[in-house]
């Protein structure tokens, strides 16, 4: 893929709603893509220097701004404007290339972290079909298609920093077995929270708000693992945080198509737990033996790297899996010239 993976990003739109996007917070990933993928063409070895040269076709507006510039909050919760931008924008490149009608977009993509992004296709579900969805709300239950989208990770971006902080200690010393912070929203959350909230279990250490004593990432450090509710929508950024920590991700979610599944084996470094078994949830952990714990954190620290972000993107990072997944897609596809 590194060798031979071309992608041409379409020039046309102006900022702030293309080409531009959020670089932090759970938006992130949104921007940092794009101004990747959008950077110089010496130094993005992915970039074509002509669209005839690409296998893939990336639409480069932002979701996230869109939303951020045309949404008029506590009025309404219409999302005609999200889907006016998007439409003009693909019949702007229908009507000015070739490369869309030659593959019905099934060689186009689109990326963003927004809960709203998977309804884009709403605004004209017969064109956009085919076109690769990269999303983080990856709802199998909500028209995510596997064989189709792409499921791309959350991360929550500091300020200044590309990767959630780290105080992961050594095994010995996590004196925490199973860890979560996090604000009521959702009803997975509602349900972790009526089962396990203020039930003053030493094991099971649930809070809406991490106590002002305590710090919230030196807690994933030092717990064994760490659990990963929905919120209102299935992505969340503790996947993230909690591999980043060291912390067995502990996914309690249902409808959830796994980041990098096509090449990750998710069961060797994180734990799935259906909702419905969220009162189960110390018996689930209790019940895994001291062997298959150490075994997970080995894979939760050899995939470690592929959950990182970097600027410029290096082999086997966080951007260059989500450019694997989409090449594989692109790989399933054959366009009438070939």
């Amino acid at each position: 893929m590194i060798k031979r993976f071309k992608i041409w990003t379409y020039r046309e739109g102006e900022q702030p709603l293309v080409h531009l996007a959020p670089l932090n917070n759970i938006y992130g990933i949104e921007g940092q893509f794009i101004d990747e993928i959008e950077g110089k063409m010496s130094s993005n070895k992915f970039a074509a220097h002509q669209p005839d040269e690409a296998h893939v076709f990336f639409l480069p507006f932002s979701v996230a701004n869109t939303v951020d510039f045309l949404y008029r909050p506590l009025i309404s919760y219409n999302r005609g404007p999200l889907y006016r931008v998007a439409l003009d924008y693909v019949n702007v490149v229908v009507e000015k290339y070739p490369y869309w009608n030659r593959s019905h977009g099934a060689d186009h993509f689109m990326l963003s972290c927004h809960d709203w992004a998977p309804s884009v296709s709403y605004a004209n579900p017969k064109l956009f079909n085919n076109l690769i969805r990269a999303l983080c709300n990856a709802n199998s239950s909500e028209g995510f298609l596997p064989i189709r989208d792409v499921s791309i990770p959350e991360v929550n971006i500091p300020p200044r920093k590309l990767n959630p902080s780290s105080f992961g200690l050594r095994i010995s010393q996590r004196n925490i077995f199973a860890f979560f912070a996090g604000r009521t929203h959702g009803h997975v959350r509602k349900y972790l929270f009526e089962q396990w909230k203020d039930k003053k279990d030493e094991d099971i250490r649930v809070f809406e708000y991490v106590p002002k004593n305590l710090n919230y990432f030196k807690m994933l450090g030092q717990s064994k693992y760490c659990l990963c509710p929905s919120g209102y929508e299935v992505a969340s950024p503790r996947i993230v945080e909690a591999i980043h920590a060291e912390c067995i991700p502990v996914i309690i979610k249902d409808n959830y198509s796994f980041p990098f599944n096509d090449v990750l084996d998710w069961s060797k470094f994180s734990i799935h737990i259906p909702v419905a078994r969220i009162p189960e949830i110390k018996t689930i952990l209790k019940g895994i033996s001291t062997r298959k714990y150490l075994k997970l954190v080995k894979g939760v620290r050899s995939v470690k790297w592929h959950f990182t972000l970097n600027r410029p993107s290096k082999p086997f990072d966080l951007i260059h899996m989500v450019l694997h997944s989409i090449w594989l897609r692109r790989l399933d596809i054959r366009l009438p010239y070939q």
